[in-house]
């Protein structure tokens, strides 16, 4: 069995492909790379106006890295997941070695959603996010976009576009547009 390391996880992302562990194969871990891949273009990004409203009522306290370990702990809770104990130990430990990052909502202390990924040079690999309160996955997905356009990021992944994304503008590009636009991204020495 392979050691999930940084340096393999972060070679994996600069060649296109992602990790997921499957709990029905005893958390074997799986490496994809989709013929079409999800993408949240960042200069096209759109904000709906009922969102937009909620994030001037400044409902959620909003950071980065606060509590990474416990944002992907809530992503994995939930009924099905791919997020297993040895991804979330490898992932704790890209965090640590400054390549992972999350971005966290709170109310009154308590963490209620977010999200986290992977940077490498101006690219933004989403991973998950989840909510235990409504809205608030949307309000950091906000935030993180906000971060990158400031930081210099030129292409956020998120893997698979789904119709929660697919309100901000997210679309499936091919694989070999994917890589010509990774490969962009990786000559560009954006920082978090």
């Amino acid at each position: 069995m392979e050691q999930l390391t940084p340096e393999l996880l972060l070679a994996a992302y600069g060649n296109g492909i992602f990790p997921m562990a499957d709990e029905d194969s005893d958390w074997e871990i799986s490496w994809y790379s989709p013929a079409e891949r999800g993408v949240l273009p960042l200069e096209s990004f759109h904000v709906p106006h009922d969102l937009s409203r909620l994030i001037r009522k400044r409902q959620f306290e909003v950071t980065f890295d606060r509590d990474f370990e416990a944002v992907m702990r809530g992503c994995a809770d939930r009924d099905s997941t791919w997020i297993s104990e040895k991804l979330v130990a490898a992932y704790v430990e890209l965090h640590e070695a400054g390549h992972a990052h999350s971005v966290e909502c709170w109310q009154e202390d308590r963490l209620v959603g977010g999200l986290y990924g992977v940077c490498l040079g101006g690219a933004f690999f989403g991973e998950s996010m989840f909510h235990r309160v409504r809205d608030a996955s949307k309000v950091a997905l906000v935030h993180l976009v906000e971060r990158l356009k400031q930081r210099g990021f030129v292409l956020l992944d998120t893997q698979f576009v789904t119709p929660h994304l697919e309100r901000f503008g997210a679309t499936e590009i091919d694989r070999e547009e994917y890589l010509r636009q990774l490969a962009n991204a990786l000559h560009i020495n954006a920082t978090w």
